[in-house]
């Protein structure tokens, strides 16, 4: 059985059709990576994923069970998210943040056990965060906010995590230490999505690539999916593929004279 799966999925936003029968299946233990143009409707499908949105046609299944019969507790314990360029307006701490990646699991009124404080702070310690943790999440950087929100989806000890673009506002270090925290996290028995724009950094960590173009999707190992023809109809980019001595494949985009 799937951790996840999306089967058939159709989604039309206006008039244009965005997502054309879409079939993705998330494995246990397994890192994914989601990749595509601008506009190509990786978040879109990451939404339906979620239940954020409804498709028009086809379904979405958690462990087997229609995602439409869980409830919003019972989703949030299952799949934590990281969102793209998420709002943060109150002057929280860092650890407060992280702390509320435990809501889905705490009783009904609401208390933080300590077992639920020394989960935040593990997850503060894996990013490397814990000297933050009694700073505002309003005076540190961008890329220092972003480690704090994935802090919090660790923390909430879902089994499925989908991340959309977590690696945008970092530096290239702190982009192979989240990329290869999510390794690890499959490796541990976790269901990970990541939508990234850094083709031969996924290519490196995921097990699979899943290509949307047009509306469709293609999916497979790194090296199969990052071939010139594919690239060149899934992003209208000429690139050469060269590889390391490891056999990942990178991918050198032809510049125009």
């Amino acid at each position: 059985m799937s951790a996840l799966a999306l089967t058939g999925i159709e989604v039309a936003l206006g008039e244009r059709q965005v997502l054309r029968g879409v079939d993705l299946e998330l494995g246990t233990g397994e890192l994914v990576g989601l990749v595509g143009r601008n506009g190509a409707g990786k978040t879109t499908l990451l939404r339906v994923a979620t239940r954020v949105l409804t498709p028009g046609a086809g379904e979405v299944r958690l462990r087997g069970r229609p995602i439409a019969e869980h409830t919003r507790r019972e989703l949030a314990q299952e799949v934590a998210v990281v969102a793209q360029d998420t709002a943060l307006p109150f002057a929280f701490t860092v650890a407060e943040l992280v702390l509320m990646g435990r809501a889905p699991h705490l009783g009904w009124l609401g208390f933080e056990r300590a077992h639920d404080h020394a989960l935040a702070e593990a997850a503060l310690e894996r990013l490397g965060l814990l000297e933050l943790a009694d700073r505002s999440v309003l005076e540190i950087s961008g890329g220092e906010r972003q480690l704090v929100l994935i802090a919090r989806a660790l923390a909430q000890e879902a089994p499925v995590l989908l991340l959309d673009e977590p690696t945008a506002h970092l530096d290239l270090h702190h982009r192979l230490q989240v990329l290869g925290l999510l390794r690890e996290l499959a490796r541990e028995g976790r269901t990970v999505l990541v939508i990234s724009h850094d083709l031969t950094l996924v290519a490196r960590f995921c097990d699979r690539l899943a290509l949307l173009s047009q509306g469709r999707l293609e999916v497979g190992p790194p090296a199969e999916l990052l071939q010139p023809e594919r690239l060149r109809a899934g992003f209208d980019l000429d690139a050469e593929i060269l590889h390391t001595a490891a056999g990942e494949p990178v991918v050198v985009p032809h510049l125009d004279p």
